[in-house]
């Protein structure tokens, strides 16, 4: 993936995101962890944290508070993301990343030096790349193709539509 291409909302300089094919079993598991457990049915997301092949912590994104109050990012025209502390629904321990880090670590597993599979999205917040570069997480994974797929902005993307098929 050229970063280059793709201006990112948040971007770290510490951290390259690399790509795999959908094939790939990791990004396939946090796809359909997204599927069953996202509360957040706009923008699914799915992170699976994987220590030398183990599965280690798994995450889905969202919150249900969305379902009784309107999100005050969307009140407020706050572009992606910025301001996601402002909204109990959008904050970031939400996050699929930060719930797959701390559903790692609550089952007493170690975070430095594994890998992050993430499905749905296609670059970290700044919160959760702090999380990611503080839990020692290597490598963050994303679907090929990921910065089209997922970025509301780009045609081609699967928007309401990435369980299709």
């Amino acid at each position: 993936m050229n970063d280059d291409i793709f201006e990112k909302p948040y971007f770290s300089e510490e951290m390259i995101f690399k790509s795999v094919p959908a094939q790939n079993e990791f990004i396939n598991l946090a796809k359909e962890y997204a599927r069953k457990y996202s509360l957040d049915k706009a923008m699914p997301i799915g992170s699976v944290l994987v220590n030398k092949g183990d599965i280690i912590g798994i995450g889905a994104n969202g919150s249900d508070y969305h379902n009784n109050h309107i999100c005050e990012r969307v009140r407020q025209k706050i572009p992606t993301g910025q301001g996601y502390e402002l909204c109990e629904g959008c904050h970031p321990k939400n996050h699929s990343e930060q719930k797959a880090i701390q559903d790692a670590i609550k089952k007493g597993n170690k975070t430095e030096g594994t890998d992050l599979y993430l499905w749905g999205h296609w670059w970290c917040c700044r919160w959760c790349m702090n999380a990611i570069k503080k839990a020692g997480i290597k490598n963050v994974f994303l679907l090929e193709k990921s910065e089209i797929l997922f970025n509301k902005n780009k045609s081609g993307n699967i928007i309401n539509r990435q369980f299709d098929s």
